[in-house]
């Protein structure tokens, strides 16, 4: 660890250089991408210098301890102890998660897809606040997020949703919510006090831009029909919803969203881009790491990857080992709790393959 260190220690300083130069200023692609590499290998280098200093403290309190014969003195020494065993492991948590290469999709924009699957109305209602989980926690971290696609449920909850989340390092983390979850818990219908086991989808997707992949327009259909509505006032009188098809791989991806014909256009045609960078990611995921994904899951979205057991107050992630008892909580938009957890087992597990 500390040879890899010294080697990031040694590239930090490389990449100090190259930005003192002036003429890194004439590539902005290449001043972006070697500011981020700056800013992350700043954080590794003082993360580890100070995790020596940490460890060569607490080496030196054990010997003043062994031979310190006042109580008072003792008791101090101690408690800077303590102080300093619960940041060690904080450290080499936070040390751990900055060596690890960055994947080149970690600082991407994303798109999220939530929609009910088994259960009905309670699956709906789940759904919903799932959303609001991720919004919540996305506000608290500073990200913003815009709802691109939003279909109520008749009896409450929602039918399907769609919104993008931009900010540092999204797609690093939301990732890791693709697949189905599955909640446990009593009905606000139901009379027998039963537990119901409803479930929900979530699809996370890379956003994507035209640059990143070349979509032949020949190769798109569009369909323009009238949006869906509550009734009255609400119903659109007008073809303004649009759907588009990509012909080559069936993909198609709608909007009713916007009343502007040429808005919700534009938004089917975000969706979609992103789903096709999204399977050309895995692709070339599969072929790459076939021994990873065998070690913590495909990451498929018809996967079952998390439970949520209202009755226990448990969050379970099946796929990494992750239980936390404070579901409300996590719920209310305090989902750090899980997420840290989750990106901590990751990032020890891609530097045990990278070493």
């Amino acid at each position: 660890m500390s040879e890899r260190v010294e080697r990031l220690r040694m590239r930090f300083k490389q990449v100090e250089s190259e930005l003192s130069d002036p003429s890194v200023f004439d590539d902005k692609d290449r001043y972006q991408d070697l500011s981020k590499e700056h800013q992350r290998l700043s954080s590794l280098v003082q993360t580890y210098d100070r995790q020596e200093e940490v460890k060569a403290e607490l080496a030196d309190n054990k010997e003043m301890l062994s031979g310190e014969s006042d109580e008072e003195l003792k008791e101090m020494i101690k408690l800077d102890m303590a102080g300093l065993e619960e940041e060690l492991p904080l450290l080499e948590k936070k040390l751990m998660m900055l060596i690890v290469p960055p994947d080149p999709n970690d600082s991407r924009n994303c798109i999220v897809e939530i929609r009910p699957a088994a259960g009905g109305d309670e699956a709906a209602l789940f759904a919903e606040d799932l959303m609001k989980m991720y919004q919540i926690y996305s506000s608290n971290k500073s990200w913003k997020v815009e709802v691109m696609e939003y279909t109520p449920s008749d009896l409450g909850g929602l039918k399907a949703t769609v919104f993008s989340v931009k900010g540092e390092d999204v797609f690093r983390e939301l990732n890791f919510e693709s697949g189905v979850h599955r909640v446990q818990r009593i009905p606000k219908t139901e009379t027998q006090g039963r537990v119901h086991t409803s479930t929900v989808t979530v699809a996370v997707l890379p956003e994507a831009e035209e640059v990143d992949l070349h979509i032949d327009p020949k190769e798109l259909k569009f369909d323009t029909y009238r949006s869906s509505g509550a009734g009255g006032q609400c119903v659109n009188t007008t073809d303004s919803a649009v759907r588009v098809t990509h012909i080559p791989t069936g993909l198609a991806c709608y909007s009713q969203q916007e009343r502007s014909q040429h808005q919700n256009k534009e938004i089917a045609m975000q969706l979609l881009r992103s789903k096709l960078l999204d399977e050309k990611i895995r692709q070339e995921k599969q072929k790459m790491s076939d021994e990873r994904r065998g070690q913590i899951g495909t990451g498929d979205r018809s996967e079952r990857i998390r439970t949520y057991n209202y009755p226990q107050s448990r969050i379970t992630d099946h796929r990494f080992g992750v239980t936390v008892h404070n579901l409300p909580d996590v719920m209310a938009g305090k989902f750090a709790d899980v997420m840290d957890k989750i990106l901590a087992i990751d990032a020890e597990q891609r530097l045990a393959e990278e070493m």
